[in-house]
C-alpha cells in the first residue's frame, strides 16, 4: 500500500538546516509529489476549472500552487522555484526565467524606466554588458560601468537618476571578488537596487540576500542543470521586488518547460556534491599551475594568495570549479596551441556541468574603466584560459595541461 504522504510530517527546513539537507528535501510538498518522490513533469498549457464560478475565481489569485494557466506554471515548475527560495535566506519567491540571460533582462526591465541610470560592474558577463549597451540603451537608460574594487569610485558614479546596481563575485573571466556587502550598501544608501548574478557560487557557497543584495540571480543553466542539457535562469529577491519580478515575468511571457524544471530539480539534489569535488580538483589543478614556469598568474579567489582571497575567504562558504589563468609573455596564437592540444577538456562556452571546458581568455576588448592587463602585471601578459573543472580526475586533467603545455612550447 502506497504511503499517505499528507500523514507524514512536514520536512524541517529552517534556516538551521545544513544546505546539503535542504538541497535534498526542498520543494517536495506532499501536494505537488503525491506519494512518489520527485515531483511529476506535469505538461499542461490548459489548467480545468469545474465551472464558471471557479474560473472567475482563479484570476483573482496570482501565487505559485494556484492552477490558472499554463504560463504560470503548475507542480514541477512550482517545486523548483520553491526549492530555490528556500535556499536564499530572506527571500520571499523565485522567478524562473527561460535563459540565465533571460533572468538578467527580465530584472533589469522590472527595475529600469527610460531616462534612469544602471551602474554595472565593469567585469560583468558579456551578455550583460551588451544588453546594457543595446536592449536597455533601446528603451532609454543609460548604463555606466565601473570598478567594482574602487569603493570610492564607485560611490561617486552615483546620481539622482541611478535607479540600478549589477554586481558580479567573483568578476566574469577574471574573477576579482568585490566587497559585495560595502557596494549593496552604498547602492541602498543612494536609494538603488542590487542585483549580483551569483551563479559562481550560488546560495550553497554566497548568501547575497544576507549580505545586503536586493535580487539575487542565477544561470540554472551552470551548476543546478550541472548536464549541460538544459537552459534556464532565476531570480529570488524579498517580498515587494518578487512580486514586481513576477508580474514582469508574466507580462513578458516568460515560462519554463516542466521538463526542463523535472531536470533541474534532479540537478539540485547532487548540486552539494558536485559542488565540493569541483571546488577541491579546481583547488588542486589551480596550484599546480601556479608552479608552471608559462603562468604569470592564476585567477582563482579560493587560492591563498590569488587576488580576492581574503575577500572570499571573509564572504564566501563555497567555490566552484571555474577559474583562469594567464599565460606568461603569450599571445593569442600561442595560448590558442594550448587549447586545441587538451584532450579531456572540451572546447565550449557555458560551465558548471560535469565535463571539463576550456575557452580562450582576452577581457581588453570588454573592458571600460578596469585595467588589462591587470596593475601589477606585464603588458604583454594578456591572453590567458578560463578552465571550467568538471568531475574528471584531477591528477588526470594535470596530465592533460601539462601534454598541452609541451605541445604549446614545442609548436
Amino acid at each position: 500500500m502506497l504511503k499517505d504522504k499528507a500523514d507524514a510530517p512536514e520536512r524541517p527546513l529552517g534556516p538551521s538546516t545544513r544546505p546539503a539537507t535542504r538541497l535534498v528535501n526542498a520543494g517536495r510538498r506532499a501536494e505537488w509529489t503525491g506519494a512518489v518522490v520527485n515531483p511529476p513533469v506535469w505538461r499542461a498549457s490548459t489548467h480545468l476549472y469545474a465551472n464558471t464560478a471557479a474560473l472567475a475565481e482563479g484570476v483573482r489569485g496570482n501565487a505559485d500552487g494556484r492552477f490558472f494557466y499554463g504560463r504560470r506554471g503548475a507542480p514541477t515548475q512550482w517545486a523548483l522555484a520553491d526549492a530555490l527560495t528556500s535556499l536564499e535566506n530572506g527571500a520571499a519567491g523565485t522567478v524562473l526565467y527561460p535563459s540565465g540571460v533571460a533572468a538578467i533582462a527580465g530584472v533589469l526591465l522590472t527595475l529600469l524606466r527610460p531616462g534612469d541610470v544602471l551602474l554595472m560592474t565593469d567585469n560583468a558577463y558579456d551578455p550583460s554588458r551588451s544588453m546594457g549597451r543595446g536592449l536597455l540603451a533601446d528603451f532609454g537608460v543609460e548604463t555606466r560601468f565601473f570598478d567594482p574594487l574602487d569603493l570610492d569610485a564607485y560611490q561617486a558614479a552615483f546620481c539622482e537618476r541611478t535607479r540600478a546596481v549589477m554586481l558580479e563575485a567573483p568578476g566574469s573571466l577574471t574573477m576579482e571578488v568585490c566587497d559585495v556587502p560595502a557596494l549593496a550598501r552604498i547602492a541602498r544608501e543612494h536609494g538603488a537596487v542590487s542585483v549580483l548574478d551569483n551563479t559562481w557560487a550560488g546560495p550553497t557557497g554566497f548568501d547575497a540576500l544576507g549580505h545586503g543584495v536586493d535580487v539575487t540571480v542565477m544561470a540554472l543553466t551552470k551548476h543546478v542543470g550541472g548536464h549541460s542539457d538544459v537552459m534556464m535562469g532565476s531570480a529570488s529577491a524579498g517580498p515587494e521586488l518578487y512580486k514586481r519580478l513576477r508580474l514582469r515575468a508574466q507580462n513578458l511571457g516568460h515560462v519554463v518547460s516542466p521538463d526542463d524544471a523535472a531536470l533541474a530539480l534532479r540537478g539540485l539534489r547532487t548540486l552539494s556534491l558536485r559542488l565540493d569535488q569541483e571546488t577541491r580538483s579546481a583547488l588542486t589543478i589551480a596550484q599546480w599551475l601556479a608552479d608552471q614556469p608559462q603562468v604569470a598568474r592564476v585567477l582563482c579567489p579560493m587560492l591563498p594568495g590569488s587576488p580576492g582571497h581574503a575577500l572570499w575567504q571573509r564572504d564566501f562558504t563555497g567555490g566552484c570549479g571555474l577559474f583562469s589563468f594567464v599565460l606568461r609573455g603569450g599571445d593569442a596564437a600561442r595560448r590558442n596551441r594550448l587549447i586545441d592540444a587538451l584532450a579531456l577538456f572540451g572546447i565550449g562556452y557555458s560551465w558548471g556541468g560535469f565535463e571539463s571546458l576550456a575557452v580562450p581568455l582576452d577581457p581588453a576588448p570588454l573592458r571600460s574603466v578596469m585595467a588589462w592587463p591587470m596593475r601589477d602585471g606585464e603588458p604583454e601578459d594578456r591572453f590567458g584560459v578560463r578552465l571550467s573543472i568538471g568531475l574528471e580526475d584531477s591528477g588526470d586533467l594535470i596530465a592533460d595541461l601539462a601534454q598541452a603545455f609541451a605541445a604549446m612550447d614545442r609548436d
